[in-house]
């Protein structure tokens, strides 16, 4: 197989406020996996955006075999076998279309354009060969909309692997996805590596980069770092590279005091998921809801924030049953929510940093006849923005322009001036750097230290493991086990995750 050798050089690109990349050089070959990492805000997505032909006004020069290369849009990235899996996997497939019409969207679009007959019979099947082929267990024919957050990302790089690639950029491939899907995922990136594609692999989790890549490439602040041999380097030494500085402890120090409690729930159940759910948490105290992806995680916290419908039991709010039938009563009584997809349900990515940061509780800054005091507000967003360390040009930014761990802490951000007495956490560390981790677990147990009751719910054990007192693990929508933080560990928390008995 011929070696191909992709460069970009002295690629820069601005937006309002911000340089957000700085003179940036990348290379790398075919048939390899090229690690591209950095903290939230370093510009390794906006780098492999500018390769894909998603930004145009960048200056440089991208050049493949020493030929330079026009990218101007996606369709010329596509063109020359460049291909992209985005990290917000919402914005990239069509919920209202199936599966196998996802899959296969280029050639069907493609058929249109040239008013050709569409056999949609062809269609499924191709698809369906294509899912086999990477032991994707859904069905062409389901809608998208109806898919989970992990088979929606297997079925964006089903559509990739569908067409002619000779690079492939996975923008946090593995972050929705289970222990078995990502084993799964790098079966299909190896089998990618041997057919002389060459792979992009952006992600946080540090120990898969040492497990997949042969090569990193790390960025902060716009420009380059480093770019060395996986086998050259350590986990601390691109940590450090990353952030600038060593890392200290990653988890606080449970120091807080835990008093009565607060939230009750018994022996809930909804129409799909949940089967006689029952935990506790009380004031001060931080619980983790552990479990792999597909264990009814998420389908709890909604339950408790009353998005989603409970058909059995009750939940008590300091001894007072709670009758949470939307979002709006839970947030009334007392309940917030930082959602797993923070992207479609946690925040407002067209609106400005400070209309995020007050959205939950414009009463705070409402005046008489309903007009909110912008001054009052402007001012909270500034404090929130400095004491939560949102790196943002300004309060005015849109939301949208800024890096994920940003987003992140603006999606917490937001509920501290509802001062709610009981803060539910679904993922929140997805798809943010060890540094903005750090932040969000000092957030974390601040809350704590300040009398709130916390629910954590992660698949991430390490963490269930840094942060909360007790945990529950559920499997298949159930409490396998509830056990004392200090008196397990992560192989224990494993074993009834995967429905040991």
């Amino acid at each position: 197989m011929n070696e191909s050798i992709l460069k970009m050089r002295d690629i820069s690109i601005e937006f309002p406020g911000v340089k957000a990349l700085d003179s940036v050089d990348f290379t790398m070959k075919s048939g390899t996996t090229h690690a591209l990492i950095g903290a939230n805000g370093a510009g390794k997505s906006t780098l492999m955006k500018v390769l894909s032909g998603t930004y145009q006004h960048y200056t440089g020069r991208i050049l493949i075999d020493e030929k330079d290369s026009v990218i101007k849009n996606p369709k010329d990235a596509q063109r020359i076998g460049i291909q992209i899996v985005h990290q917000e996997v919402d914005t990239a497939l069509i919920p209202y279309l199936t599966v196998g019409e996802n899959i296969m969207l280029t050639m069907t679009v493609s058929k249109m354009g040239k008013k050709q007959f569409i056999q949609w019979k062809q269609i499924h099947q191709q698809a369906t060969d294509i899912l086999k082929s990477l032991n994707i267990k859904v069905s062409s024919k389901k809608l998208v909309s109806e898919l989970t957050l992990a088979e929606k990302q297997m079925v964006l790089i089903a559509r990739t692997v569908s067409s002619e690639c000779k690079y492939l950029i996975l923008d946090e491939p593995t972050a929705p996805l289970s222990h078995a899907e990502t084993k799964e995922l790098f079966r299909i990136v190896c089998n990618l590596k041997a057919k002389n594609v060459g792979i992009i692999f952006i992600s946080h989790r540090i120990p898969e980069i040492f497990e997949i890549c042969d090569e990193i490439t790390i960025m902060r602040n716009g420009k380059l770092v480093s770019h060395e041999l996986i086998s050259d380097t350590t986990p601390n030494k691109v940590i450090e590279n990353m952030l600038g500085r060593e890392l200290e402890d990653q988890f606080p120090e449970k120091t807080f005091q835990i008093g009565e409690p607060i939230l009750e729930v018994n022996n809930i159940s909804d129409a799909d998921k949940l089967k006689n759910v029952s935990i506790q948490v009380s004031q001060g105290e931080i619980i983790g809801i552990a479990g792999l992806v597909g264990a009814g995680k998420t389908e709890l916290c909604k339950t408790l924030f009353g998005e989603s419908k409970r058909k059995s039991g009750e939940i008590k709010l300091k001894g007072k049953r709670l009758k949470t039938t939307n979002p709006y009563q839970a947030v009334k009584q007392g309940i917030a929510l930082v959602p797993e997809e923070r992207r479609k349900e946690g925040i407002l990515v067209e609106e400005s940093v400070v209309t995020n940061l007050t959205a939950a509780n414009l009463g705070a800054f409402t005046r008489q006849f309903s007009f909110i005091n912008r001054k009052a507000e402007k001012q909270k967003a500034v404090e929130l923005i400095n004491s939560l360390g949102i790196k943002t040009p300004s309060e005015e930014t849109k939301v949208k322009n800024l890096s994920g761990g940003n987003q992140q802490k603006i999606s917490i951000g937001k509920w501290l001036i509802t001062d709610a007495d009981v803060y539910i956490f679904d993922e929140p560390t997805k798809g943010v750097d060890v540094g903005a981790k750090k932040d969000i677990f000092e957030l974390i147990c601040e809350l704590a230290r300040r009398g709130k009751a916390i629910i954590y719910a992660s698949s991430e054990l390490g963490e269930i493991m840094g942060i909360t007192n007790r945990l529950y693990v559920l499997y298949d929508g159930k409490v396998a086990k509830e056990l004392t933080t200090d008196l397990t560990n992560e192989e224990e928390l494993l074993f009834y995750s995967t429905g040991g008995n």
